[in-house]
């Protein structure tokens, strides 16, 4: 009989904020794609398939950097490096979980949709994964399939990708850096420490950090205003828009004068956590009133 322990353990494995944040985003694509109303029946499946292949590339993932998750006071606690889950069973579940989303995507959606799907798993884990032991870019490469989801929700209601999906898509991957490089810069001795090679590890004052998400930030105040220019979305989303956008930007310029003062750190972890907090609240919120708002 199975635990509840267990079953915890393995809803931890597939990184359940992760996976549903990108399960989120399916879904949402999916409504804003809709235009004759919404087919639950795809809905459901693209929602599920979503989940399904976003828990099988976190499990995977956590199967293969096992051994530097046991070296960050972040991550050792995880099933694996905690010997909760053996690693075998790690790797069968999620290559288990992750086809079954795959088929489900491909028989109650449509090929594409799982071609998407397809795509975020492999470059998730055969791009951004070894990457992060090699290049300190490798944030801009993970935002890929970080974004990729909304490309899944859109294809499964339209079989099809237009601007609007471009757009979403865009979104998406300018919020990771500050979203990313933020929390990287909170626990970047925990990082060094397992010999990941993120921007904040190599970067001692922040100074280049700052810079890239104080760009970011900048980009992605314009990209969310896209989505009122191309109709997609009316008044009560450009001004939830402004209000995040404006928000996140100005932590993200405290952020950066903070490091450029060495004498400032405290400050600037302070900003850092300011952002990443921040940014959690950003995504969702856009998402949802960009549904409840739709044109």
């Amino acid at each position: 009989m199975i635990s509840y322990i267990q079953i915890r353990s393995y809803i931890d494995l597939i990184k359940p904020e992760l996976t549903g944040l990108s399960t989120l985003t399916s879904v949402c694509a999916f409504y804003l794609a809709s235009t004759d109303g919404v087919d639950t029946t795809r809905l459901s499946s693209a929602a599920f398939g979503t989940l399904l292949v976003g828990g099988g590339a976190g499990a995977l993932n956590e199967y293969f950097e096992r051994k530097y998750d046991a070296l960050m006071k972040r991550t050792e606690r995880r099933p694996l490096p905690a010997g909760r889950i053996s690693p075998l069973a790690a790797l069968i579940f999620g290559n288990s979980i992750a086809i079954a989303g795959l088929v489900v995507l491909a028989a109650f959606n449509n090929l594409l949709t799982a071609f998407f799907a397809a795509l975020t798993l492999v470059t998730y884990l055969v791009l951004y994964t070894p990457l992060k032991r090699v290049v300190w870019w490798n944030t801009l490469v993970g935002a890929i399939p970080g974004s990729l989801p909304t490309f899944v929700g859109w294809a499964a209601a339209r079989n099809g990708i237009t601007v609007d999906a471009w757009v979403l898509f865009g979104i998406l991957f300018v919020w990771q850096i500050p979203h990313f490089l933020s929390l990287a810069w909170m626990y970047k001795k925990d990082y060094a420490r397992a010999g990941f090679r993120m921007l904040p590890v190599i970067d001692e004052w922040g100074r280049r950090t700052s810079l890239h998400i104080l760009v970011a930030s900048s980009l992605l105040l314009a990209v969310s205003l896209c989505v009122s220019w191309i109709g997609l979305a009316g008044r009560l989303y450009l001004v939830t828009a402004l209000l995040l956008s404006f928000g996140l930007l100005w932590y993200a310029i405290l952020f950066r004068l903070s490091t450029l003062n060495q004498h400032h750190q405290a400050l600037a972890n302070r900003y850092s956590r300011r952002i990443f907090f921040s940014s959690l609240l950003y995504l969702p919120t856009l998402m949802l009133v960009m549904v409840v708002d739709k044109v």
